[in-house]
C-alpha cells in the first residue's frame, strides 16, 4: 500500500471516530482517545493535537524564561566586553539592552558577529547597526496568536514584559513548539537546576519532571520519594486522577496549580507557599 493509500486510510479511519459530532473540546479529546485506544490514531499524533489544542489556552508568561536567566547584551559595551559572553553562553540571540535596564532596543544574533573574526577588518564594528527588531509581547499574550506572529514576522524571539513596563523574560519560537510536539533541545535548555524558577511575585514554577529529592532541597521540605520519584507523580497522585489545567490541590504548605498537562501526563506546574 502505498503512502498516499495510507494516508488516506488513515484519515478515513479518523473522520469515522469523529463523525459523533461532539460538542466540546472534552468530547473531542475523549473520541481522539478513543481512536487511540482502537488503534485509528497513534499516541504521537494524539499528543502532538493535545498540545495544539493546549497552545490555545496558555499565555506567555507560562511558558517564557524568566529574566534573571536571560543572557542580556548592553548597548554601550564594546565587543571586548560582551564576545565572551556570547561565546560562554552558547546562545544564538541575545535581547540587548539600551540605558534603561527595562528597554530592550533590539536584538543580536549571533551570526552577525563573525565579521569580527577577521583578522583584516578595518572597519569599526558598530553593535546599533547589527540589530534586528525586537518583537514586544505582554504576559497575557496567547501561544498560538504569538506562534501566527513569529510566522508572520519571522522572528524567533520575542521579549515579555510585565502590566509595569517591566522585562519579565522572554520566549522563543521554540519554547510554543515545544508545548505542540514536545521538547527539542535547544540553546535555551537549561540544566537540572532550571526546573524550579522563582518569579518576582513569590510564586514557582516547577517542571512536573523535578525530582522529589532536588525539590526537597531546594524548598527544604521532607516529601516523600519512596512511591515516586517526580514532583509532578506526587501532585498527579494527591489528585487521584489525571489533573486538567488549572486544577489546583495543596499539599503541606505547598498549593500546586497545574499550568500544562495533556491527556498522559503533568507538564509543567506554578506553586506557592501558603502562609
Amino acid at each position: 500500500m502505498s503512502d498516499q493509500e495510507n494516508s488516506q486510510s488513515w484519515l478515513e479511519k479518523l473522520s469515522l471516530a469523529l463523525s459523533g459530532e461532539p460538542s466540546s473540546r472534552a468530547e473531542l479529546l475523549e473520541l481522539l482517545r478513543a481512536a487511540e485506544q482502537r488503534a485509528l490514531l497513534d499516541g504521537e499524533a494524539l499528543s502532538i493535537i493535545e498540545g495544539a489544542l493546549t497552545v490555545s489556552d496558555m499565555q506567555a508568561r507560562e511558558i517564557m524564561i524568566p529574566r534573571s536567566q536571560v543572557v542580556f547584551v548592553r548597548i554601550d559595551q564594546e565587543p571586548s566586553e560582551f564576545l565572551p559572553i556570547v561565546i560562554g553562553s552558547g546562545h544564538s540571540r541575545f535581547p540587548v539592552l539600551g540605558e534603561n535596564q527595562d528597554e530592550v532596543v533590539g536584538i543580536l544574533l549571533a551570526k552577525d558577529l563573525l565579521s569580527l573574526a577577521q583578522k583584516d577588518r578595518k572597519q569599526k564594528f558598530n553593535l546599533r547597526d547589527s540589530l534586528r527588531p525586537c518583537t514586544a509581547i505582554p504576559e497575557s499574550k496567547r501561544l498560538d496568536v504569538l506562534l501566527q506572529e513569529f510566522r508572520a514576522t519571522r522572528n524567533h524571539l520575542a521579549v515579555v514584559y510585565d502590566e509595569y513596563g517591566g522585562i519579565s523574560g522572554i520566549v522563543t519560537i521554540e519554547d510554543v513548539l515545544e508545548q505542540i510536539v514536545g521538547d527539542i533541545e535547544d540553546e535555551y535548555d537549561f540544566e537540572d537546576e532550571g526546573y524550579i524558577n522563582k518569579h518576582a511575585d513569590g510564586s514557582f514554577t516547577i517542571k512536573a519532571l523535578t525530582p522529589i529529592e532536588d525539590f526537597n532541597e531546594y524548598f527544604d521540605s521532607n516529601f516523600s520519594a519512596d512511591e515516586f520519584d517526580t514532583i509532578g507523580g506526587l501532585v498527579t497522585s494527591c489528585f487521584g486522577h489525571l489533573p486538567k489545567r488549572d486544577e489546583e490541590v495543596t499539599i503541606e504548605d505547598c498549593c500546586f496549580k497545574v499550568l500544562n498537562a495533556d491527556g498522559r501526563r503533568v507538564h509543567l506546574l506554578q506553586m506557592n507557599i501558603v502562609e
